[in-house]
């Protein structure tokens, strides 16, 4: 690969039943005739007779010590088509004694079976198998995270899949490269540090992009010998499920790898509180994660990783080639639908080139086609559920009754599905809900700057500080504002570059700790000093 290479893919494509769910859309029809006369798109390409999805659901169950089965409650709930609001598949529903069948598993694998005992080398080579098996199987896992999520299914299969490859490919070679150091001490002493597995780590991942998330968290666990439960997101768990089946197809022994699909209040809240659970890791929003961090504090003080929300700066300065800077701040807002913890959700446009810039930004929203994301060329799908589309109608209803002008967008598409229309504001100010809030939609806010303090200053006042953008020709403003941003990536002149060795992680309220790379190992080793008494040494 060549990391830049499936980063740079990235830059350029840079519960409810059915019946409730279409109930959901019928009201939100009638509650949105304030948005009718809002200027529609006539290129959006709509929502008119959905493609089958060339994939069959193929497991549903909870996977645990290397099986599947019905949740012990044996209660389901079901998953649904962002494109249409019809079920896909019911799903076991795991809730607290799920869980602690899974920890125990996982627990008695970490303690007494094979996984942490096997040769690191061994490890990476079940690892490098299961890569394997999922190039493999790549198609259907794009179209199974299409179709449960909405994105686009040329990103989930020409960007995605590649990438969460590459990142397990990365993970096995760090396995048999881990270890600790012999440390020099005052006195007749040999003293060397080991660096252990933590045991049962618990991880939560999200539905905005299920795999790859699988890959940051379980990656790095695995490679360090841990073993895992995880708990996927009620709106997406079908992928995670084919990935795990995968895995002990690789050969990775009953236990390591337990996946329990379910909620948050019930089998989440389970999985953080847990005594059993040594290492939690989750990735959501800000507001949850602190929830999370309580649970965990509250039980055994087990070690938190968050990776949380974010409202992400993108800096465009006076000297900046505008249609590039343009394309790159569309991209940088509106990529997976806008449903991005990192997405630069705060356009700051130089006075100076303000208004050229804000009548492109429309002209390319307006260009931006929207519809079914297993249609070839579609750059947008829906949004997840009607939770979220609610949110981001509410949410562009504000951004009008706040004074912010509506360039373009601000309206559902169709009748069927959560489509929204990519939308664009000018004269955003700084203290408005749409510009300080994470709306996780297609709703660009353009504001404008006077000059780099300015800008900088004004940057840096939020509670998050997860990621920033800069576009500039001048390397000493670069580097002027990427040291002053309080953010945990700055991306000059480009964004949305993922690699699997580049660290991501935010400052503040963004989150704890890093992902990917290097750092993320951390997570999931304990440090162990080890000084034992030197007789007569031939030398200290």
């Amino acid at each position: 690969m060549a990391g830049f290479r499936l980063s740079s893919l990235i830059s350029r494509c840079l519960a409810t039943s059915s019946a409730s769910a279409a109930s959901s859309l019928l009201s939100l029809d009638k509650n949105l005739s304030w948005a009718r006369s809002i200027s529609r798109f006539s290129t959006a390409a709509l929502l008119d007779d959905p493609i089958t999805p060339p994939v069959e659901v193929k497991y549903t169950k909870l996977l645990i010590n290397g099986e599947f089965v019905d949740s012990a409650s044996g209660k389901t709930f079901p998953t649904f088509d962002p494109r249409t609001g019809e079920l896909i598949a019911h799903v076991a529903e795991g809730d607290a004694e799920d869980v602690n069948h899974a920890v125990s598993a996982a627990r008695k694998a970490f303690d007494e079976g094979p996984w942490p005992k096997m040769t690191a080398y061994e490890r990476s080579r079940i690892m490098l198998r299961f890569a394997d098996l999922v190039e493999k199987h790549s198609e259907e896992l794009a179209a199974l995270e299409t179709w449960d999520n909405g994105k686009p299914y040329e990103q989930a299969a020409k960007s995605e899949l590649p990438i969460f490859v590459r990142l397990f490919h990365y993970y096995a070679g760090w396995a048999d490269k881990i270890h600790g150091l012999t440390v020099p001490a005052d006195g007749q002493y040999h003293v060397q540090t080991l660096h252990e597995p933590i045991g049962v780590a618990g991880q939560i991942v999200p539905w905005n992009f299920p795999l790859l998330m699988f890959a940051w968290k379980v990656g790095p666990a695995l490679a360090c010998g841990n073993t895992i439960v995880l708990k996927t997101a009620e709106q997406t768990p079908l992928t995670a499920l084919y990935a795990g089946k995968l895995f002990h197809e690789a050969g990775l022994p009953p236990g390591v790898l337990n996946i329990v699909s379910g909620f948050g209040v019930t089998a989440g809240a389970a999985l953080a509180s847990h005594m059993k659970v040594d290492k939690l890791a989750f990735t959501g929003s800000t507001d949850t994660g602190k929830i999370v961090l309580e649970l965990a504090a509250k039980s055994n003080l087990k070690s938190v990783t968050l990776e949380l929300g974010g409202k992400s700066p993108f800096i465009v300065c006076e000297d900046a080639d505008i249609d590039q800077a343009v394309e790159l701040a569309h991209l940088a807002l509106f990529f997976n639908q806008g449903q991005c913890c990192c997405a630069g959700s705060r356009t700051y446009v130089h006075e100076r080139v303000y208004d050229e810039f804000v009548e492109k930004a429309k002209g390319r929203a307006m260009r931006r086609t929207v519809g079914d994301p297993f249609k070839k060329d579609i750059e947008q799908g829906p949004q997840i559920d009607p939770v979220q589309f609610q949110k981001i109608m509410r949410y562009i209803k504000s951004g009008i009754d706040s004074n912010a002008k509506l360039e373009c967008g601000g309206d559902q598409i169709g009748s069927k599905g959560y489509f929204i229309q990519p939308t664009v504001f000018s004269d955003v100010k700084d203290d408005m809900p749409i510009a300080k809030d994470e709306i996780f939609g297609p709703v660009q806010s353009i504001l404008k700057f006077r000059d780099l303090d300015d800008v900088i200053q004004r940057a840096n006042t939020t509670r998050y500080g997860l990621a920033a953008g800069v576009f500039t020709s001048n390397i000493d403003t670069a580097n002027t504002i990427t040291r002053a941003l309080k953010a945990g990536t700055v991306w000059v002149n480009c964004y949305d570059v993922f690699d699997a060795a580049i660290p991501f992680g935010g400052y503040r309220m963004s989150g704890i700790g890093r992902e990917k790379g290097i750092y993320s190992l951390h997570n999931y080793l304990q440090v162990k000093a080890v000084v034992t008494p030197l007789k007569n040494p031939a030398w200290l």
